[in-house]
C-alpha cells in the first residue's frame, strides 16, 4: 500500500506529517524502514487466522517481541517511533501472555479445532494484537513516509469502513 493511501485511512494522527516543526532524523527513518520490512514477512500479522497454527503464532510473536526489543536499543526513548514500537511490543506480549496463561497440555492443539473454545480465545487475542499493530504501522508509515506491502497493510484500519461508509 502506498504512503498516500495509508494517510487517507488515518483519522486523528497524533504527530505532524512532515511538518515544519518536526522532521524525522535519518536514523529514525532507517530504523522505521527496517522494522516495517521485518514485519512485512511475519504472516502471523495478516494471514487468515484459520490458516495459522496457534503454536507457530506464539513462536513467531515471541520472535517479533525479541526483534522489537533489540531495535528499541537503538532509539531515543523520547521519540514517537519508540512509543509506536513499545505499543507493538506490549500487544505482542499481551498475546503471548493470553496464549500461555490458557496453556494446558492440549490448549494450543485444541485452538486449531475451530469448534473448540480455545479457538475463540486464540482468534480474539490474535485480532486484538493485529489491531494494535495495524494502528501503529499506520502511524509509522505516515510519520516516516513509508510504503507498506499489501499483505501487512491489510491490518491497517480503514476509517471509512470503520464508520460504516464505503469508499
Amino acid at each position: 500500500m502506498k504512503f498516500k493511501a495509508i494517510l487517507n485511512r488515518l483519522t486523528g494522527l497524533s504527530c505532524p506529517v512532515f511538518g515544519i516543526s518536526w522532521n524525522p532524523t535519518e536514523s529514525e527513518i532507517t530504523i522505521a524502514t527496517r522494522i516495517i520490512r521485518y514485519l512485512e514477512n511475519k504472516r502471523v500479522l495478516f494471514n487468515p487466522s484459520e490458516m495459522e497454527s496457534p503454536t507457530y503464532c506464539v513462536k513467531s510473536t515471541i520472535q517479533i517481541r525479541e526483534y522489537l526489543t533489540s531495535e528499541m536499543q537503538n532509539m531515543n526513548v523520547d521519540s514517537k517511533l519508540f512509543e509506536y514500537i513499545k505499543a507493538m511490543r506490549i500487544a505482542a506480549r499481551k498475546f503471548t501472555d493470553r496464549m500461555e496463561s490458557k496453556r494446558d497440555k492440549n490448549f494450543l492443539y485444541n485452538a486449531r479445532h475451530w469448534d473448540h473454545w480455545a479457538s475463540w480465545t486464540f482468534a480474539s487475542a490474535l485480532g486484538e494484537m493485529r489491531g494494535t499493530f495495524g494502528n501503529m504501522i499506520a502511524q509509522i508509515a505516515a510519520a516516516y513516509g513509508l510504503d507498506i506491502e499489501d499483505d501487512l497493510a491489510s491490518i491497517i484500519p480503514d476509517s471509512e469502513q470503520d464508520n460504516g461508509t464505503e469508499k
